[in-house]
């Protein structure tokens, strides 16, 4: 669908303007985003349904089309969420296993070796060492 077909050119101005104002307010963020999320999915619809010529109505083939695609990229999203609280898991229970085994740990330039004495649980779990905590993501080696 062609916008600047349906859109007189006051109301195409002021979308330009509301756009430019949207991308200005981004680029103040602390937080830059790369990739649409499922809140813009949902904005530029809207949008689109707002602006649209009320003698050409979008029509139903994309109306539906379009909500095919947004159930799709929600349903993306909320799996991808459970891919990272699963991950978390099996990170925690790979740490646990860890408990009394020899690991290597990286730590700058320098490598720690010991026995694990306690492993921390959580998304982020820890591995003590020689009686300091060290990020399991910093093992590079576990040997029996």
């Amino acid at each position: 669908m062609d916008i600047s077909s349906t859109l007189s050119a006051p109301d195409r101005a002021g979308l330009d303007m509301q756009v430019d104002a949207f991308n200005k307010s981004l680029n103040g963020t602390s937080v830059a985003h790369k990739d649409l999320d499922k809140d813009d999915f949902l904005q530029i619809l809207v949008t689109q349904l707002k602006y649209q010529d009320p003698t050409k109505p979008m029509e139903d083939k994309e109306f539906i089309a379009q909500m095919a695609q947004f159930s799709s990229l929600e349903q993306m999203t909320n799996m991808s969420s459970e891919f990272s609280e699963l991950s978390a898991t099996l990170k925690g229970a790979q740490a646990m296993n860890l408990i009394g085994r020899d690991v290597e740990i990286v730590k700058g330039d320098s490598f720690i070796q010991g026995p694990v004495e306690a492993v921390t649980s959580g998304s982020f779990p820890q591995v003590m060492v020689n009686g300091a905590y060290y990020d399991y993501d910093d093992i590079s080696k576990v040997t029996e």
